[in-house]
């Protein structure tokens, strides 16, 4: 029954769902509620009206485990990149155990020229637990890097939902409209955090713009 409606949820991102997810799903289902969260400190919030409009984080370097994928929708190349973490994080790796989830998995995007569409090639990253940051476990997935990733500032935006290309394009707007004109941020590369798995409808992500180093 829970591959079955993993099978539903992946259709919907016009991916279908390879047999051998069976026992990865089964163990993200048991895992659900340990979530490390990925460290950060907030530096400032910036409110409208009752709610916090964006806040500013610095997050730590850290060692990230990272896929890379070009499918014609954002939601494939996303889907497909977190199939691949997910067999990583739930055995296929050199210490052959379960990993722990951490949240958020980020995935990192960039405009076209224009500003009007997405690069097809997307970046999708899983922060390692604490207790792998030092020795991380290697993958058997070639496709699958290990990277150390600088210290990274960032402004941030919560939107619930479905993350499309219509929806992300949507948000990024929203966000420069609310920050104004400025150069503290990059423009053309993004960062959108997920925070709950696709199955939820109305689930919890963020947009991250770049600070300028």
């Amino acid at each position: 029954r829970l591959f079955a409606h993993w099978e539903a949820v992946a259709s919907t991102h016009r991916v279908s769902l390879p047999r051998d997810m069976a026992g990865p799903i089964a163990q993200m289902a048991r895992h659900r509620h340990a979530r490390e969260p990925v460290p950060y400190v907030s530096l400032s919030e910036h409110g409208k009206c009752e709610e916090a409009a964006y806040e500013e984080r610095q997050y730590p370097a850290g060692k990230w485990a990272c896929v890379t994928m070009g499918e014609p929708m954002y939601e494939q190349s996303i889907s497909m990149s977190f199939m691949k973490l997910m067999r990583y994080i739930c055995k296929e790796n050199s210490v052959g155990c379960h990993l722990g989830m951490t949240v958020p998995v980020l995935n990192e995007i960039h405009l076209t020229k224009e500003g009007t569409a997405l690069e097809r090639e997307v970046l999708t990253a899983y922060y390692l637990p604490g207790e792998f940051q030092q020795n991380p476990p290697v993958p058997m997935d070639p496709e699958i890097h290990i990277i150390e990733r600088a210290p990274l500032r960032v402004i941030t935006r919560v939107f619930y939902g479905m993350t499309t290309e219509e929806t992300i394009l949507r948000e990024i707007s929203l966000f420069w409209e609310l920050l104004g004109s400025t150069d503290m941020v990059l423009r053309g590369t993004y960062i959108v955090a997920s925070y709950e798995n696709p199955s939820i409808p109305q689930r919890r992500n963020e947009i991250w713009f770049i600070c300028q180093a």
